[in-house]
């Protein structure tokens, strides 16, 4: 048997065990959830087995930056805008000569410029005033910075300082309610819902997995479950199936 197909008969055990328990008893539920999780986790590990960020960063305060720059806008865009910019402008002393004006300019293409650039400032001002120019490495202080809300903290905790966070992004949120994985349109709540359901160790990893998922196969407009190893457990997909 080749490996590609001892993997997908592999898949297709897991499969089945899953279906064999949707009308026992509660005891065997977890069973099925356990089963469900381990066949996610699985296929993410095969398909991005050391997933990176696709954010160009040399620094946290650089990652920082391009993380905010990233709301509502590619990550390619993002890439191309601070090559440029951070040649001369990639730390908070550099950065607070710009004027929001002069800011705005280069970072225009990136959209909802004005606020960015205007959190960006701030951002850099008080890094500098409360903490020594350096970006904080705890999710509270991270958070109370200018332009700086739970998923960004996350993103920023967790690629630059190796720290154990889910961050939940529109690719997260969407692929974790299709998988059901978490029944809500709530941030917060889908990132609670996955931190109980995934080892700590795994939550920085799941969250790139996650990202490049939702980015390149289940994707918003026109998802790839025909290729999906995950179809069969995959409620977005029973629901096309039976036309639901």
């Amino acid at each position: 048997m080749s490996q590609r197909k001892e993997k997908i008969t592999n898949i297709n055990t897991i499969s089945a065990n899953i279906d064999a328990t949707k009308d026992v008893s509660f005891d065997n539920a977890k069973t099925c959830s356990d089963n469900k999780t381990l066949l996610i986790k699985s296929n993410l590990d095969e398909l991005y087995a050391e997933p990176k960020c696709e954010l160009n960063y040399r620094s946290p305060y650089e990652l920082l930056v391009a993380v905010i720059l990233s709301a509502q806008c590619t990550d390619k865009r993002v890439n191309i805008v601070c090559s440029e910019l951070f040649k001369k402008y990639n730390t908070p002393q550099s950065m607070l000569t710009l004027t929001q004006e002069e800011l705005e300019k280069k970072i225009h293409s990136c959209g909802f410029y004005h606020n960015k650039a205007k959190n960006i400032l701030s951002m850099s001002k008080q890094l500098i005033n409360e903490y020594g120019g350096q970006v904080p490495e705890s999710l509270d202080k991270l958070q109370r910075l200018a332009g700086v809300g739970r998923k960004t903290a996350n993103v920023v905790y967790s690629e630059a300082f190796k720290g154990n966070a889910i961050a939940v992004d529109t690719h997260v949120l969407r692929v974790s309610n299709r998988l059901g994985l978490c029944k809500t349109d709530n941030p917060l709540k889908c990132e609670q819902a996955l931190m109980s359901t995934f080892d700590e160790k795994d939550w920085g990893k799941l969250h790139l997995q996650l990202v490049h998922f939702g980015r390149y196969i289940c994707k918003a407009q026109k998802p790839q479950c025909e290729n999906c190893k995950l179809s069969s457990i995959c409620d977005y997909y029973v629901h096309i199936r039976h036309n639901i």
